[in-house]
């Protein structure tokens, strides 16, 4: 599906960034008049890589239910999308993996409502071969961990609960979003790493996921906001609205995302 925007202003000034990275997804049928009204709109919605899976799939749903409206996403770290929203890439709709991002681009966004929540686990290779069974564990020089780089949302809730255990990691390597540190574990280039519940449960044929107890975890939140530059603001209110709806948030749900 191609996507088409009315470029103006400082969106015209980074929509070569944002079309780079766009996912598209099938479009079902409609117009694609880019200032047309809810019902019929093509929409640009840049969402933090752990909604990846979940979001294809509301991402087809709100399609069908919605004629001519059209979705393309960007997953990406919450650190590089507020770094877009602030260089005017052209977009709609922008979801992060924490209120902190989110409160970075306020003068770029609408209100923020959070969506859904969600919490860390620990990720090992197929079976656990390193038999890691606590957060404790990963404190063993001996194992190659690996985390979510500091400034990303993940990253910075890995720290949280491991300095709050007072374990030292020394990982590995650091990565710019949780689906790199959930793909260093499926490929074996590490020994263990810690990502969202959901992402474990996306490949769960691939990697084992050991569970944290909630009163020594992070809680993630997901605040989703319409852009102030969307060319498309009643529809991307309306996407925004339909996430909080009782379809959307069963998808959520489905996909192992938490109340918020």
């Amino acid at each position: 599906m191609a996507l088409t925007l009315p470029l103006g202003g400082r969106r015209a000034t980074a929509a070569a960034l944002t079309a780079a990275l766009l996912v598209p997804l099938a479009a079902c049928s409609g117009g694609d008049d880019g200032n047309a009204p809810a019902g019929n709109a093509e929409l640009t919605v840049l969402a933090a890589a752990s909604l990846t899976d979940a979001f294809k799939t509301a991402g087809a749903a709100y399609e069908k239910a919605h004629p001519g409206t059209k979705l393309s996403f960007s997953f990406a770290g919450s650190q590089e999308l507020v770094a877009q929203v602030s260089q005017g890439s052209p977009a709609d709709v922008l979801v992060t993996a924490d209120t902190k991002s989110m409160d970075k681009v306020k003068a770029d966004t609408g209100t923020p409502v959070v969506i859904a929540t969600n919490r860390l686990v620990i990720a090992t290779g197929e079976g656990n071969p390193h038999e890691v069974d606590d957060l404790k564990d990963l404190g063993d020089p001996k194992l190659k961990v690996v985390l979510a780089a500091p400034e990303v949302p993940a990253g910075k809730y890995s720290r949280q609960i491991l300095e709050k255990e007072g374990i030292a990691v020394k990982p590995v390597s650091q990565e710019p979003n949780v689906r790199a540190v959930l793909g260093k574990v499926e490929l074996g280039e590490a020994d263990a790493g810690l990502v969202y519940r959901t992402d474990a449960a996306s490949a769960a044929d691939k990697v084992d996921a050991v569970e944290i107890p909630d009163d020594r975890n992070a809680v993630a939140s997901y605040p989703a906001a319409t852009l102030k530059d969307s060319e498309n603001a009643g529809a991307a209110a309306a996407f925004v609205t339909w996430l909080t709806s009782a379809e959307g948030q069963k998808i959520l749900r489905d996909a192992g995302f938490q109340k918020p």
